[in-house]
């Protein structure tokens, strides 16, 4: 029976709202080289960098209803996670959708499968990843679940969890590490920010980082005259 999760616990908005300044390289680095989707979910827009909590939503193929059905359970803060139940390209959410999501607080759309009304989602402002775009209509009349882990992009995804998406992609971090990965990407970020100003005076990033330079040595490189 399709079930819709109405208390799915989620992560504290202003602590999910504070990896957007920090992206999704960072965080994905921050939490060891981990929680990136997959590169099909590409960014439809250019310069959108967001943070939220994650509103899941399955969707049978060529169908949308439940994205409605989500949407009527949104909290402001929230990103929309979107997965079909079986692989679909159909255009699941346009530009009516959009409006509602605005509306109702949701930071932007993750679906892996199509989106359409593609030009009006941009002068809306409303980001989105997306498998692909399509024109495709759907239809509603099959239930699925609403505020489940679902798995999209190939990452497992819990209602809830940090969700960070820009222009790199989307990176997902389990709502129970958030404050740990955040702290760690903070930090990251200072020490990006601190080596960026000696590469911009000219010093080597081998003598920068010297566990470059002692690897170079340890794998035996050899430096010789011609």
């Amino acid at each position: 029976m399709a079930r819709v999760v109405v208390d799915a616990p989620r992560t504290d908005p202003e602590m999910a709202a504070a990896f957007a300044a920090l992206g999704v390289a960072t965080t994905h680095e921050a939490q060891g080289r981990s929680g990136l989707l997959s590169p099909r979910l590409a960014a439809r827009q250019t310069g959108a960098s967001i943070s939220g909590t994650a509103l899941t939503c399955e969707v049978p193929p060529g169908d949308n209803w439940m994205i409605h059905v989500a949407l009527e359970h949104a909290r402001p803060g929230d990103i929309l996670i979107v997965t079909p139940t079986s692989p679909c390209d159909d255009g699941y959410f346009g530009d009516l959708l959009a409006t509602s999501a605005i509306a109702r607080g949701i930071r932007g759309i993750v679906i892996d499968a199509g989106v359409r009304d593609i030009v009006v989602l941009r002068q809306l402002g409303f980001p989105v990843w997306s498998k692909t775009i399509s024109a495709q209509g759907t239809v509603k009349e099959t239930l699925a679940d609403v505020q489940v882990p679902v798995v999209c992009g190939d990452r497992v995804i819990r209602p809830g969890d940090v969700v960070v998406a820009d222009d790199d992609g989307v990176c997902v971090v389990p709502r129970a590490a958030a404050a740990t990965v955040l702290a760690a990407a903070r930090a990251r970020a200072e020490d990006e920010e601190h080596k960026r100003g000696l590469y911009a005076a000219g010093q080597s990033s081998l003598d920068i980082s010297p566990a470059l330079r002692t690897g170079l040595e340890r794998k035996g490189m050899s430096y010789e005259r011609a």
